[in-house]
């Protein structure tokens, strides 16, 4: 197992900033793009069951489409890459017994051999009283995988700028999701800042630490 420097780590961190303008004219390597996806596979998960989709646009006349739908921010149509992020709306025994098979698969032991597990999924998730809030359990999933890709993306030295300033229903039509039991939550442009963007040189404004912090 290979570190990065703690230092390094806080550099990309404070270098980061929600980008108010991209640079169209500059895109994510193939590369680069692989990894970003490949981190927002690896996020972790309430039970491991990663109950999300995360729809990826690049797609020009797409994302001209979705801007009107994002209080017209133009970091939509700018950036290189559009995240947006969708929860599943209901989690069933077919959901809970698919995501078991999975672990069978990866790791070769037997359905049988997770019993209790999927039953403790089950008494949670289907037949507890999460349930009857089971979609906003699954939106508030999502918003890990944002942070994982915000601070993945930062490390590979790309800009982004997550949002809430979007209209879900408008997205979930335009993407065509109605029907599919996902709906839009959030979404993440990425890209490079633009040279003119002053907010990039902005001073970040955090509390301090004794403000956030409470040591026991």
């Amino acid at each position: 197992m290979s570190t990065i420097p703690g230092d390094s780590l806080l550099q990309q961190l404070k270098w980061r900033y929600a980008t108010k303008k991209f640079d169209s004219s500059k895109k994510i390597s193939a590369a680069d793009w692989a990894v970003l996806e490949e981190s927002l596979i690896l996020t972790a998960s309430s039970y491991g069951l990663q109950p999300w989709k995360f729809i990826v646009v690049t797609d020009p006349a797409l994302k001209a489409k979705l801007r009107p739908a994002s209080w017209n921010q133009s970091q939509v149509e700018d950036c290189s890459h559009l995240v947006v992020f969708t929860a599943q709306q209901d989690v069933t025994e077919a959901d809970v017994d698919r995501f078991i098979a999975r672990i069978a698969e990866v790791r070769g032991v037997t359905a049988e051999s997770l019993a209790g597990y999927k039953g403790f999924m089950m008494g949670d998730l289907v037949n507890g009283p999460r349930h009857a809030i089971i979609g906003e359990w699954a939106a508030r999933q999502t918003y890990i995988a944002m942070g994982n890709l915000l601070t993945s993306a930062a490390l590979l030295g790309i800009d982004a700028c997550p949002f809430e300033g979007i209209e879900p229903a408008k997205y979930d039509e335009i993407l065509g999701l109605k029907g599919t039991g996902y709906a839009t939550v959030s979404a993440c442009p990425l890209g490079f800042r633009a040279e003119d963007d002053k907010y990039a040189s902005a001073p970040k404004v955090r509390f301090e630490a004794k403000d956030l912090i409470d040591h026991r």
